[in-house]
């Protein structure tokens, strides 16, 4: 049985989502495989100096930064994160080095950007790696993609010309159709729509838009949902606030005539996306490509204030047409009312309905191809002459 170490952290909740989702469908196919997953974050617990300066876990601050909003700039500390990082490079490398001559892994998978030059230098050649970009492309220099010896697993055209344009082999590079969803994303949802708006307090024939912004929400829901609620339009919003209970608490609080449904945290998102009409949130690959497959069109807002990773996730809705992307979500209203214009809406919505990502169930079949070629590479190898005398 082949051992794959399959990297993960919790900055942002993207990477882990990845990870399970890409193992239980491993799993489902019987794959002869022991797929581990492995936090780099508790790998790396003894260099987290945010956690020695303030008790709080690196990757605890990055997600307080998102759910705060406070990403004005996010370029520049991005440049200062990497600098970080590198000086911390060698101690990286020996902590993971420590960590594989332990696990002895036949094959190395990374979802995780800014620390694949600290696991293959750890690995040293002794298996291959592969990362598999959960952005829909790379944010050089030194984001997902480092000038080394390894595979590519690629979601979008843009992502494998990024590393193509570096130097790496087509041999060497994988497209699969898109971002890695949880397999309940493929699975008929069983319900009738019309009785689940009512369930939840909703007018079973009112255009319906979903607001999410991740596993913990952010303040600007508040400001979506007040927007909305003075515009007049005739709608209504499913509200989906994560771990974020102060959040729900305030958007349930809100009043005025317009119909809202506040949901915590939840494992259902097929279920509250099959009962919307479209979705409202930020440009992130993980969200977007969700709404996708449940043939959403999207409002997501792209601006100064937009990770920087996630930038080009706009550019690729306005490419393929499948929602509007506006410069505040002090806009939504009007963007709304567009969006909801019986022409536009069909557009959007067969355009978005189009999009056909099988990337979780394609991915298991390009591992087994690198794992193939390094086996092959191993059997053709020379044996290298004994030192033993008789």
């Amino acid at each position: 049985m082949k051992a794959i170490d399959l990297f993960f952290f919790d900055a942002g909740g993207g990477h882990r989502s990845a990870a399970n989702a890409l193992r239980e469908v491993i799993q489902r196919q019987n794959r002869p495989w022991d797929v581990r997953l492995v936090n780099l974050q508790e790998v790396l617990a003894p260099l987290d100096i945010f956690r020695k300066i303030t008790g709080i876990p690196s990757e605890d601050v990055y997600n307080l930064v998102l759910r705060k909003g406070w990403t004005l700039g996010s370029p520049q500390m991005l440049r200062v994160m990497h600098a970080l990082i590198r000086s911390y490079h060698g101690k990286q490398v020996a902590y993971l080095r420590k960590h594989f001559e332990a696990s002895r892994p036949d094959l190395v998978v990374s979802v995780i950007p800014n620390f694949n030059r600290s696991l293959h230098e750890a690995l040293g050649g002794a298996a291959p790696m592969v990362t598999i970009l959960t952005d829909m492309a790379d944010y050089p220099p030194h984001f997902w993609m480092e000038k080394q010896d390894q595979y590519f697993i690629c979601g979008t055209a843009r992502a494998a010309e990024q590393a193509k344009a570096l130097g790496h082999p087509d041999n060497r590079i994988f497209r699969a159709s898109g971002m890695i969803l949880n397999p309940l994303f493929y699975e008929p949802v069983m319900l009738d729509r019309r009785k689940e708006r009512e369930r939840l307090g909703l007018d079973p024939d009112l255009p319906t838009g979903l607001v999410l912004f991740g596993g913990h929400g952010s303040g600007v829901m508040t400001e979506i949902a007040q927007t909305l609620g003075r515009s007049g339009l005739n709608m209504q919003l499913i509200l989906i606030c994560g771990h974020n209970k102060k959040l729900a608490e305030r958007l349930s609080g809100l009043g005025g005539s317009m119909r809202m449904h506040v949901e915590g945290f939840t494992r259902e998102i097929p279920r509250f996306m099959h009962i919307s009409d479209f979705f409202i949130g930020k440009p992130g690959p993980g969200s977007i490509s969700e709404a996708m497959a449940m043939k959403l069109p999207v409002i997501v807002e792209s601006n100064a204030w937009t990770m920087p990773q996630e930038r080009y996730n706009a550019e690729w809705v306005r490419e393929r047409g499948v929602g509007l992307v506006i410069r505040s979500f002090r806009e939504i209203a009007s963007a709304v009312e567009r969006l909801l214009q019986p022409a536009m809406y069909r557009q959007l919505r067969a355009t978005a309905a189009a999009q056909d990502n099988l990337a979780v169930f394609e991915i298991p079949d390009m591992l087994n191809e690198i794992l193939a070629a390094q086996d092959s590479r191993s059997i053709s190898e020379p044996v290298p002459p004994s030192n033993s005398r008789p």
